[in-house]
């Protein structure tokens, strides 16, 4: 079936790329305003995009055409951001932030988590989550009326400890953090407990 995206309209769209383009990581994004306002939100359009620099990218929409949603508004005005990933444990928290709350209401009470200080940026981390990147925005890649892509350049990474298996090798037990990803509409995700292992294969061992 061929879906040409000029026939399509924008909730079409949407619905083919949340459908396919899966299981998405969750950037889980605490900032605040100039007035130091916190707003904590989730968000699936996410993903690593460089090591050198470490550059993490966040696709953030708007409420309506002009009107950002609070944490790009926020990104823009100061410049600093924690993204937190979500595991397990706190997935129906992070479902909590989703809600479309008053720029005035602070999720993170809504959904009884603490937070800890960062060491390099304002906005406070997640203590919940078990791994927070602290970013300093690179830039703001506006992509229409409806969407920016923020770039963050990570400034340092909280890995709870006991995932932590060789802290001078920077070895991490992923399976332990028990990370979810978004799946499709708007309710469905997935965990990632189930795992298969498939080596890399060296080209000089290559036979068809």
């Amino acid at each position: 079936m061929l879906f040409d995206f000029a026939d399509l309209d924008i909730k079409a769209r949407y619905k083919l790329l949340v459908s396919t383009i899966t299981p998405r990581p969750i950037a889980w994004v605490v900032s605040q305003d100039s007035n130091g306002v916190l707003n904590a939100a989730p968000f699936s359009f996410f993903n690593a995009f460089a090591a050198d620099p470490p550059v993490v990218g966040i696709g953030i929409g708007s409420h309506a055409p002009g009107r950002a949603k609070d944490t790009r508004a926020n990104i823009r005005e100061t410049g600093e951001f924690v993204v937190n990933l979500v595991s397990e444990e706190v997935a129906q928290a992070m479902n909590v932030t989703a809600i479309e709350f008053q720029p005035e209401v602070n999720e993170l009470e809504q959904a009884g988590l603490t937070t800890q200080p960062s060491v390099r940026v304002k906005p406070p981390r997640i203590a919940e989550s078990p791994v927070s990147m602290e970013c300093q925005l690179m830039q703001i890649v506006d992509l229409g009326p409806n969407s920016g892509l923020v770039l963050g350049r990570i400034l340092v990474m909280h890995v709870r400890e006991d995932a932590v298996i060789d802290a001078a090798k920077c070895y991490v037990d992923t399976p332990k953090l028990k990370l979810i990803g978004r799946m499709h509409g708007t309710g469905w995700y997935a965990r990632t407990s189930d795992l298969f292992e498939m080596p890399r294969i060296p080209v000089q061992t290559w036979k068809k």
